[in-house]
């Protein structure tokens, strides 16, 4: 009794929080009851932003892109992959059809990827339609399809007493009797599970008719038949998948416009069939299609070595392209750094020519001063304005941002050229030889130069000479005139007597310590040596001179002296 009472108080209290659960449930019902419609729509808005959600998701798992889509019918995917197979084992497809045709007949072995191809160009089509990207590479297109039909799969039932062929029969019927020129049809072994040779038969006919409603259709099968339909009928390709028969693995990949080979005999040789059992059955095969297999087996190897010359020209191609990127950088950034070095060697030049100019003027100032030299104030102001001019005159050169002229094709004795290297104008003294090269006088020194090192120039207005001419009865007067020197670092005295090389190495020296050059080159050439020794005796009592040296190799050697001034 007292287990039957402890029962009956159960019961109760279960009951007593059944309509406490109630209550407040109605409670909360009376409360959100005036925002019923407000929590409902935002239950479908919140719905929709889930989806759309998801979707991004699912995109970004799946490295997906958004197709291109159009309403003719035409599709062309690039490098598509099956959404449901793992992304590191499948391997992508690329096809199109739509266009130059409308009817793709795919051939090829067992397990070689024919009932994937189709799935996968039924899934992704049926997932763009749905607003989802599709696991393939930018540029894929698809069309817009009122229906997708399919026939994939074996649907043979012994309640229904149906066999293999009457189930696909029997949706082939329903699909012939609901297609319309915007759907898509897929068959799977079109035509089998019956006699070949009136299942193929039926096959053509069926894709004839599909054919001639213009409605896009992929067919998978295994009839020789199909396949010479295929190459016979305008607006029906074959494609085909790969199959290896040393490893018997199929490679999965489609090729287009090649029709495959179902490779019975090679697959039953390594799988252990008897040598004689295999002779036997080829020699069962009619000539005809002896010869139609061999013609495809030779075109589907023809077609492999080709796919892979093609991907060895691709990766060079793109290895010319990755040099040629690299030599386009690299020449910009010479250029780059020879506009810096230009323009920095300009301001240097500008500077020292500044620089020039100042001490020029204490000069001035300083012979101002020396009036027993003789030296009259219009003469010191000519003085001056040709330091100017020359000053003006070397700066505008300078600050050029371009040469001047374009490259010679040709020159004469007697032409005048600039010399880029040395931004100095020179006269062409003898003709160009066969590599361009020819002797150029550029003031006091004579090189030789490409021509590719050259521009085209005027010739330098003669000046007129400048100070004040002798009085007529006056017995003469004090007449300077100060010409532009261009500032040289070498001195060549071969060819002269010792006297002369000396004066010319005094007037050389004055003009480097005016022109603030610490280290110059005396070219004397090695000869006998007089010429050489001579100068160096005289160096060594020039008082400015702070040391010197016989040239190192690419200096000139014994040839040349070089001077280091104080």
């Amino acid at each position: 009794m007292a287990v039957v009472e402890a029962g009956n108080e159960l019961k109760q209290w279960t009951l007593k929080e059944k309509n406490e659960i109630e209550r407040i449930l109605g409670m909360f019902s009376d409360r959100i009851a005036p925002d019923a419609d407000l929590i409902a729509s935002n239950l479908d808005l919140l719905a929709r932003l889930d989806v759309i959600f998801a979707k991004a998701a699912l995109s970004r798992q799946m490295r997906a892109v958004p197709p291109k889509l159009n309403e003719e019918g035409h599709v062309r995917l690039i490098q598509a992959r099956h959404p449901l197979i793992d992304p590191e084992k499948v391997v992508p497809s690329t096809l199109w059809l739509g266009e130059e045709f409308t009817t793709l007949v795919i051939t090829g072995p067992n397990t070689g990827g024919k009932t994937v191809t189709l799935k996968t160009v039924g899934l992704l089509s049926l997932m763009a339609q749905a607003g989802l990207q599709i696991p393939a590479a930018y540029g894929s297109e698809l069309a817009i399809f009122d229906e997708v039909f399919a026939d994939i799969g074996d649907e043979q039932s012994i309640e229904q007493s149906l066999s293999t062929f009457s189930s696909h029969m029997t949706n082939i019927v329903e699909i012939l009797q609901s297609v319309t020129p915007q759907s898509l049809a897929l068959f799977d072994e079109l035509g089998a599970g019956t006699d070949p040779t009136e299942g193929a038969a039926l096959a053509m006919a069926i894709l004839n008719h599909l054919l001639t409603m213009k409605v896009t259709t992929m067919a998978t099968t295994h009839y020789s038949e199909l396949k010479a339909f295929a190459l016979s009928t305008p607006g029906v390709e074959n494609a085909s998948v790969e199959f290896n028969v040393e490893t018997l693995r199929p490679t999965y990949r489609l090729s287009i416009g090649v029709p495959g080979k179902s490779n019975a005999f090679e697959i039953s040789r390594k799988l252990g069939l008897p040598e004689f059992l295999i002779e036997d059955a080829n020699s069962r095969l009619s000539q005809d299609a002896v010869r139609f297999e061999d013609v495809i087996a030779n075109a589907e190897y023809h077609r492999q070595i080709a796919e892979k010359e093609r991907e060895l020209a691709e990766e060079a191609h793109r290895e010319t392209q990755r040099l040629r990127d690299e030599a386009e950088k690299l020449q910009k950034e010479l250029a780059d750094r020879r506009e810096s070095e230009l323009r920095k060697a300009k301001d240097e030049a500008r500077k020292l020519l500044q620089k020039a100019q100042r001490e020029s003027e204490q000069i001035i100032a300083d012979l101002k001063k020396q009036r027993s030299a003789g030296v009259k104030e219009h003469e010191l102001h000519n003085l001056r304005a040709q330091l100017q001019g020359a000053i003006d005159a070397n700066t505008e050169r300078i600050s050029a941002d371009e040469t001047v002229g374009t490259v010679p094709t040709s020159l004469k004795v007697g032409d005048t050229v600039l010399l880029v290297n040395l931004n100095t104008k020179g006269t062409v003294l003898t003709v160009p030889d066969s590599r361009g090269e020819c002797t150029v006088q550029a003031g006091a020194l004579k090189l030789k130069a490409n021509m590719a090192d050259m521009r085209t120039a005027k010739p330098d207005k003669p000046e007129k000479p400048k100070g004040r001419q002798p009085a007529k009865g006056n017995g003469g007067g004090t007449t300077i005139n100060v010409g532009v020197r261009q500032v040289q670092t070498e001195c060549d005295v071969r060819g002269m007597n010792l006297e002369e090389a000396i004066d010319e190495v005094d007037a050389f020296l004055d003009s480097a310590l005016l022109n603030k050059l610490g280290q110059v080159y005396i070219i004397h050439g090695k000869g006998t040596g007089i010429l050489r020794n001579g100068i160096q005796q005289h160096l060594k009592r020039y008082g400015a001179v702070k040391s010197f040296r016989l040239g190192k190799y690419g200096e000139g050697e014994d040839g040349v002296t070089v001077v280091t001034l104080k």
